[in-house]
């Protein structure tokens, strides 16, 4: 006997409307296709990046896909249609009287040079992360429950990381440091500084390597996190004045810091008036906070843009639910400067200002 499934998909129960602009639609169409493909290439893409595919394409010599997969030991028959899929995304550039393929520099730089602010292998690593979530979130929908940063997929730690170190590497020392009141000189000085939310390490370790005088210690709740954050600092030559461990924001241990700092992890918090109590409690008279959080509009339409388009996806599939899985307040990645003020104030930091803006951060600066 045929089991009839009677439950009627909204889709299926929803009505087609009676009048409606064929154009209009066919346009609509597209465009679905349109990020149905882009969604297919960054899958690629990161195969690419992790299979050396890129880098043996960047060497300026066009190549074919026999040549591809010799260079990287990997099957042609698989390379064969990759690069006709990275030549459509107009990832790679193909020479139809030779049937080869090149990589120009100015791709290259975005796909292969991990220290470049032009970099984004770590946005495309954290896109198809981000997309292994969705039967975990969609019934999240349903029940309102979190999910734990530390039960996605591998592929968001490192991406994470991957993506916002440039950006840390190009701006940090240069222009957020030295926008806080008074901040560098103490630094230059030796200082007390808490990394809240460090992950593996990134920002912990670009400051240490800034300021030898200074002592960091970096606390995350994700201890495969802190494991790799310890070994990127003894690469780093930093592990005698770096200092990782596995501590919540609301109760991660010291006193007397100068300077706390959390980079793009406030909105990820359950509880985030709770972790700036905290910093209060354990800030050095005159001591700063120093918050970076993800680009955001004042309003609602201000984020109708690509990265307003990232960071609200990234809300719904990675940070609202991490905040939903260890709090019960979840302010979300695109939270307004009022919206983060508010928290700061909670937390009881009085003095609160932003200092600086990047195409994907927000600098605060807070203060009792």
């Amino acid at each position: 006997m045929t089991t009839v499934n009677t439950e009627t998909t909204t889709a299926q129960a929803t009505a087609v409307p009676t009048q409606f602009d064929p154009d209009k639609a066919g346009a609509f169409v597209g465009k679905v296709v349109t990020d149905c493909a882009a969604t297919v290439s960054v899958a690629l893409a990161v195969i690419g990046d992790q299979l050396g595919l890129y880098r043996a394409l960047a060497g300026g010599e066009p190549l074919t896909s026999t040549e591809v997969a010799e260079r990287t030991h990997t099957s042609e028959r698989y390379v064969r249609e990759w690069l006709i899929n990275q030549a459509a995304a107009g990832y790679l550039d193909y020479h139809p009287a030779t049937q080869r393929y090149a990589l120009p520099a100015e791709r290259a730089v975005a796909l292969l040079a991990g220290d470049s602010p032009f970099y984004v292998g770590g946005a495309l690593m954290i896109a198809l992360a981000m997309t292994k979530a969705e039967p975990r979130i969609r019934e999240n929908f349903r029940t309102g429950a979190g999910m734990g940063w530390g039960e996605h997929d591998p592929y968001m730690f490192e991406g994470c990381e991957r993506l916002f170190r440039p950006g840390y590497l190009a701006n940090l020392v240069q222009s957020w440091i030295p926008a806080l009141d008074g901040v560098q000189a103490k630094l230059e000085r030796g200082a007390q500084v808490a990394d809240i939310g460090c992950g593996h390490g990134a920002s912990t370790i670009i400051l240490a390597k800034a300021y030898p005088n200074s002592c960091f210690y970096g606390f995350d709740g994700h201890p495969v996190s802190i494991e790799r954050a310890c070994a990127l600092a003894q690469e780093a030559g930093v592990a005698d004045r770096v200092t990782f461990e596995v501590a919540k924001g609301t109760d991660y241990p010291g006193s007397g810091y100068d300077l706390v700092t959390y980079f793009d992890c406030l909105h990820d918090m359950g509880d985030p008036a709770n972790s700036i109590r905290h910093t209060r409690e354990v800030l050095a008279p005159n001591g700063t906070v120093l918050l970076v959080e993800p680009a955001a509009g004042a309003h609602i339409e201000d984020n109708f843009n690509p990265v307003g388009q990232f960071y609200s996806g990234a809300s719904v599939l990675v940070c609202t639910p991490n905040a939903l899985a260890t709090g019960t307040e979840a302010i979300g990645t695109v939270a307004t400067d009022d919206a983060v003020r508010t928290v700061v104030e909670q937390g009881g930091l009085s003095r609160f200002r932003r200092v600086l803006e990047t195409p994907l951060n927000r600098i605060f600066e807070a203060r009792i």
